[in-house]
This record gives structure tokens, sequence and C-alpha cells, in this order.
């Protein structure tokens, strides 16, 4: 069960009046709930633990409880009220001693509607934050030469999201392509040079899904523009693969971009789009965003050419459905984020950019001013719907 709700009940109050109230308030919220009442032996183990405050005078019920709530959490106290019974009241007194501590909370209460909404969003961001726990991403190569502000923590973010970055020297992916033999690739092209590379592209993707399951790992970030002169390929490709198949698989070896990634990924199903900004017009809001590969679940219909920069290898030029998107990019040692909800308005197809192209129009042109002066990095990812406040409850 993804949503507990434990209870806090004064012994002044009538049992058989207060639970009459519980029964009739836990209905309206409208959601799959398992309820533990005052036995709070696994509290802080689900993707949701809401503290129902059912009347007043348990204040001090619950200051005696919190040295061995907070043992076995340490996520933000939710304080579920009904309003009757001073529930609200006695909700609003603990919160502002958790306060006082420096303890994160907050009292959920409201419409049924809001309440609803507030529960619903917290549990899924609480699902992300489980998904998230116990992560172990790669780096497989160090991050590119000319990422000099991509930089992390690796402390804070296994201490932040429980993930755990894994060194992978460039070498033993190289030792595996070399290793794994060429096959025919599924995919088809009828361009002669795409189709001779195709093969080499396969190889990459096989020795990355090896790396992946010997090492334990639920996703990387590959330093890709060695494979250019090592085995003078790419691995747009298999990134594009890798990514539509649940794993997490950035380019570069961008660690900070990998990161958001994950969180795009355990948020919403999909590991996002990483690009870069190519064009921005700060007096509309519109901006150009592109790069040599993408998941290929998010497309409705992609296409093979060679990777830009080289010319050489295999790229995706792939066309992701126009509509509602969310730009995101948290900061290597998580001090901060950027998170901005447009429109992808259409796809292009350059021939002088990375090969999938897409413009967004921003909802707020005024966002335009952090790109120009105070970007978070170069790339960006790019998630299908607008996710703003999921996002925003997350990264707290």
């Amino acid at each position: 069960m993804n949503i507990v709700i434990y209870t806090l009940t004064s012994e002044l109050h009538d049992e058989q009046a207060v639970s009459s109230v519980t029964e009739e308030f836990l209905r309206s919220l409208g959601v799959d709930y398992e309820l533990k009442g005052s036995d709070y032996a696994d509290y802080g183990s689900h993707a949701l633990d809401l503290i129902y405050v059912r009347t007043g005078g348990t204040e001090g019920i619950f200051k005696r409880l919190l040295p061995q709530l907070q043992k076995q959490s340490n996520k933000p106290f939710y304080l579920l009220t009904s309003g009757k019974s001073n529930s609200l009241a006695a909700s609003l007194e603990i919160l502002s001693f958790l306060r006082q501590q420096q303890i994160r909370g907050e009292v959920i209460h409201g419409s049924e509607a809001y309440v609803h909404r507030r529960i619903t969003l917290l549990e899924r961001v609480g699902e992300a934050r489980r998904q998230l726990k116990g992560t172990r991403l790669g780096v497989i190569g160090e991050p590119s030469d000319w990422l000099i502000s991509s930089v992390y923590d690796r402390q804070v973010v296994a201490d932040r999201f429980g993930i755990d970055i894994v060194d992978v020297p460039m070498t033993e992916l190289l030792d595996v392509v070399r290793q794994m033999p060429l096959s025919a690739p599924q995919e088809k092209s009828e361009r002669v040079e795409i189709q001779q590379a195709l093969p080499g592209a396969q190889q990459i993707y096989l020795a990355l899904k090896y790396i992946v399951e010997r090492r334990s790992l639920q996703g990387f970030t590959l330093r890709c523009f060695d494979l250019l002169t090592a085995v003078k390929n790419t691995g747009c490709l298999a990134l594009a693969k890798l990514n539509s198949e649940g794993l997490v698989a950035g380019c570069e070896g961008d660690v900070p971009t990998m990161l958001t990634m994950a969180v795009t990924k355990a948020l919403t199903g999909v590991s996002g789009f990483q690009c870069n900004p190519s064009r921005i017009n700060p007096e509309t809001g519109e901006m150009l965003l592109a790069h040599c590969t993408i998941p290929l679940n998010m497309v409705e219909r992609y296409e093979f050419d060679t990777h830009f920069e080289s010319g050489i290898g295999v790229g995706i030029r792939g066309y992701m459905k126009e509509g509602p998107v969310t730009i995101f990019k948290m900061a290597g040692d998580l001090s901060r984020s950027f998170i901005a909800e447009g429109t992808l308005v259409r796809n292009e197809a350059n021939a002088d950019l990375c090969r999938t192209q897409q413009i967004i129009q921003l909802e707020d042109k005024r966002q335009m001013a952090y790109f120009l002066t105070e970007p978070i990095g170069n790339h960006h990812v790019i998630m299908p719907g607008h996710h703003r406040e999921e996002l925003e409850e997350l990264y707290i």
C-alpha cells in the first residue's frame, strides 16, 4: 500500500464518536489507503505516511512520539486534519513545534478536492523518492572536458536521494565493445553510410547493456565522444534504445544531467530528452533545443542521420508529440534547480544542428533570463507534460 494513515487521538474524546467521524472523513479523501491507527512501528516506510490528527489535546502525544518517528524517517511530517474536534488547532500547534525544531512538516486541510489533489501529488512524489533510493548510476569514462561547470557532490546526492554514483573506466567499455561480435541490427537505413554504421552502433548498445548488468546499474552517463576516435562510431542509438528500455542513459559524462534524468524517470516514467539550448528569443519566450539522441519511447516516429559534429556513426532524429512539456535541470550539488513549463510547438530538421530539434514556447517568457544570466550548465532535460508541482515538491 502506497498511502498509510496513522492516528493521533486524545483519550478525553469519545472513541465511538471519533470513529464515526474518522470513517466519513477518510472516505471523502477518494484515495486507496491503509489505516494503521496508533501503531507507528513501520512509520516512514511507505510512499506517503500521513498522521491523521483526529482530535485536539494530542500535542503531547505527538511530542512523546517524535524521537521514535525521527529515528524511523527523515521525511517531512504530513498532518492530516478534518477540522472537527479541535483537530486543526492541535495540528497547527504540532506544526509550530516542528518548525521550532527546524523539522519539515505540513498541515493538510481544506476542501475535499484540495485534500485529494494534495495527497495524490504527495503519493507520486513519495513513490519517486522510493524509486530513487538505492539507485546505482554509473559514470562511464570521465565527464567530457568541456563540461567545466558540471560538477557534482557524491555525498549530497547520496544523503538527499539515496543514489550511489559508480565510476566505470572507459577502457572497461571499450574492451567489451571490441569483444562483442558484430551482428545484423534490426534497424535499417536507405543511406549507405548509416547502414554500414548500424552494426557498430548495435555493438555499442550490447556492450553498454553488458556493463549495466555486470555493474548492477540502473543507469549511467557515457563519455560518448571518445567512441568517435576509439571505435569510429557513436553511442546515440544505444542511448536511445536503453532509455526506452527503462534505464537512464545520458550523454557526455554529464553527471548533473544524469541525476536530473533519474529524477525525471522516477516521477514520470520516462528519463527525458537531454539537449542543448541552441537558439533563444528572450522577447517571445521561444527557444530551440537539440541533441543527437532521444529515448525512443518519447517519440511518435524517428529516423536515422549521422552524428552532427562528427558526420559519422548513427544519430537519431526523433519527432515528439506536440503539446505541454517541462524543462528541468538540477545542479550537481543539488543547491538549486530550474523548472519551466511550456509547449512543444513543432519539431524541426535543420541540417546545421544536432539531429533531434524541438521548438518550445515557455509559458513565462521571463524565465528566459535564467538561460542568459544564471544557467545550470548547457544540458537540460525535457519531459512531456507539465510537472512543476511534483518537481518542486520532490526537490525540497
